[in-house]
């Protein structure tokens, strides 16, 4: 029955106009406090929870409806939007009253900044002084840090034996013809993605040694060992199915795009009691996590709200009625 709820919301929501919301669906989980949520301190809210339409954030905003559910809120299922936008400018305007951003796209994206800020503390801090004007609060940012990388699979790893892309880029000096990347479109041509990281890096790759393609394809013709190396994303469930060895990004050239909890600052006013419901599910949240709950979506075919409310009860945050 969830996964049908979830269909008929994601179909609903696709119909809305605009960036306004006009539909939604109750979050019915029967859930109670664990660790979280203890004495219910949101009893008697009505807190609509928002999310973009991939995977990691359906799952993300199934586990903040349920954190705030076990809290005592009744809840609003609004995830699924289609784009960044729609869901941040949710959060702006009121339709929905929370749901999990990254400090990356927020500085990028919607704060219009081209540069940005190594440390991820302070890219967070960043974000959330820039968004109070726009009426939003950032709470503490998890360790889940869905950004770019290159991997490649094990028989290249054992092969060549690079663990970060400093060695990447010494590997292309000495041996040019290893090295070979499986890329989208859009990295290939973005200052954050290949240009920037081969200036960052000191490289220089010919374009016969790189190949385009869909996102989906870069992980199975990695896996193969059609390209050396593949740009993924690095909370990405198939780095782990597949077995694939991330490149560290020693010099921190990509951009940090923490996960964290954005809320609405007049229903923050309203209940802030969200700040330390959310607290300790975002501090257990890093990129092992985030791998392990996509891979059950993306490769073994599981609800992602199943997984969210399995994972909750797994990590004694919340315990089923």
């Amino acid at each position: 029955m969830r996964r049908v709820r979830l269909l008929l919301a994601g179909v609903l929501l696709a119909a809305a106009s605009g960036c306004g919301l006009t539909s939604g669906s109750p979050m019915v989980d029967d859930v109670e406090p664990g660790s979280i949520g203890k004495g219910k301190p949101l009893e008697g809210a009505e807190l609509t929870v928002t999310s973009k339409q991939f995977t990691e954030q359906l799952i993300l905003g199934a586990i903040m409806g349920i954190a705030f559910q076990a809290a005592g809120a009744q809840v609003v299922d609004r995830t699924g939007i289609q784009g960044s936008v729609g869901s941040r400018e949710a959060v702006v305007n009121g339709d929905a009253d929370a749901g999990f951003e990254y400090t990356g796209t927020a500085w990028i994206t919607y704060q219009g900044n081209s540069t940005p800020i190594p440390d991820a503390r302070e890219q967070w801090k960043a974000v959330r002084d820039a968004d109070v004007r726009n009426g939003v609060v950032w709470l503490e940012p998890s360790e889940l840090n869905n950004t770019y990388a290159l991997a490649m699979n094990r028989a290249n790893h054992e092969k060549y034996r690079t663990r970060t892309l400093s060695e990447v880029a010494e590997l292309a000096k000495s041996d040019p013809g290893a090295v070979t990347l499986c890329v989208e479109g859009e990295f290939a041509n973005r200052a954050d993605g290949l240009p920037g990281m081969e200036k960052a890096y000191g490289m220089d790759i010919p374009a016969r040694d790189v190949t385009q393609m869909d996102t989906g394809i870069i992980y199975t013709q990695t896996a193969k060992g059609a390209c050396t190396y593949g740009e993924v994303f690095t909370t990405d469930g198939r780095i782990k199915s597949m077995n694939l060895v991330v490149m560290e990004d020693d010099k921190k050239f990509f951009p940090n795009y923490n996960a964290a909890p954005t809320v609405n600052s007049d229903t923050f006013e309203e209940w802030p009691a969200i700040a330390e419901v959310l607290a300790p599910v975002t501090a257990r949240l890093d990129n092992t996590v985030a791998r392990d709950l996509n891979a059950k979506v993306d490769v073994d075919g599981e609800d992602p709200h199943q997984v969210a409310l399995d994972w909750m009860v797994a990590e004694g945050f919340v315990k089923e009625g």
